[in-house]
């Protein structure tokens, strides 16, 4: 309250603009979410004439979600998802990390040339085409790894964990080393675990990408019973087949399956596929905030 009395007027204008400002956007990013929320509960015969604006129920029935969480793919995709995913970002985080230590040693080998290299493959990233006929040449088509493999190292993230793992204090490696810590225990017991933060913030990174990752899934994939929730929900929302998901048995002996709206069933769907990044991310916020500042200061 003492600070607040101190300021200025011209500082509580700001003040008033920043909290509206933010306010605001939270407003314009949550009700999008909301009113997805609100029409997948809404009662199936009210459905047809809600509002875009409405961020509550028009009735209530839990059909939509009773009938996508039951559906063989939904329960086949969120499975894929969340294994490729879970394995993607473990083979990311562990590949990322090791990369980086390595590049952040001065005495490495190369180093430079090594580092230009990683450069150049942000600035000419391969297309789509040489990724399929390398996934095809390794014999990896129509498998999960195809996409699993997909930036299991990325130049980005590489960055950022080299800055990072250039912080450590020498003082720290030099007193491993005379308790007799070989390179292999410096790195797991000593910088792994000073570099929580930042392996937090690029495994969210990593989540992230492989969790919305559809495109190559799409093209790689050609069995159904392999692709991610990703595919599932893009064949769903373009296709806009009400039977394929409802089923023709329980349409036609359902008269309250029958009656569900297709604006519901791809609202439900899209937000089974936002729902778990957003539990996870405030899990690992504050090691998120933490991590994207060590790229850009120095300790």
């Amino acid at each position: 309250m003492a600070s607040q009395s101190r300021r200025t007027p011209l500082e509580r204008v700001e003040y008033v603009l920043i909290v509206s400002t933010l306010l605001l956007l939270v407003v314009f990013t949550l009700q999008p979410l909301l009113n997805l929320l609100a029409l997948s509960l809404s009662d199936p015969s009210k459905v047809a004439g809600f509002s875009g604006l409405s961020i509550f129920p028009d009735g209530f029935s839990p059909d939509v979600w009773m009938l996508l969480l039951q559906h063989p793919n939904v329960q086949r995709g969120i499975f894929n998802s969340v294994w490729m995913t879970a394995t993607s970002v473990c083979i990311g985080v562990f590949g990322t990390a090791l990369m980086a230590w390595g590049m952040s040693r001065p005495g490495l080998p190369g180093r430079r040339l090594i580092f230009i290299l990683v450069l150049v493959t942000i600035v000419f990233e391969p297309g789509i085409i040489p990724d399929y006929f390398l996934m095809k040449r390794m014999g990896l088509l129509n498998t999960p790894w195809s996409v699993i493999m997909y930036k299991a190292v990325s130049a980005w993230y590489l960055i950022i964990l080299i800055r990072f793992f250039e912080e450590i204090p020498k003082e720290l490696l030099e007193a491993a080393e005379l308790d007799g810590a070989n390179p292999f225990q410096t790195f797991f017991m000593v910088v792994l675990p000073l570099a929580k933060p930042a392996l937090a913030t690029i495994a969210l990174f990593y989540l992230v990408l492989h969790w919305n990752e559809f495109f190559r899934a799409m093209i790689y994939l050609n069995d159904q019973s392999k692709w991610p929730l990703q595919v599932v929900l893009r064949q769903f929302v373009i296709e806009g087949d009400k039977v394929a998901i409802v089923g023709a048995n329980n349409v036609n002996n359902n008269l309250g399956l029958a009656q569900i709206n297709i604006r519901a069933l791809k609202a439900g769907m899209i937000l089974i596929t936002i729902l778990p990044i957003l539990a996870i991310y405030p899990l690992i916020l504050k090691f998120f905030t933490k991590g994207t500042m060590s790229g850009a200061l120095k300790g």
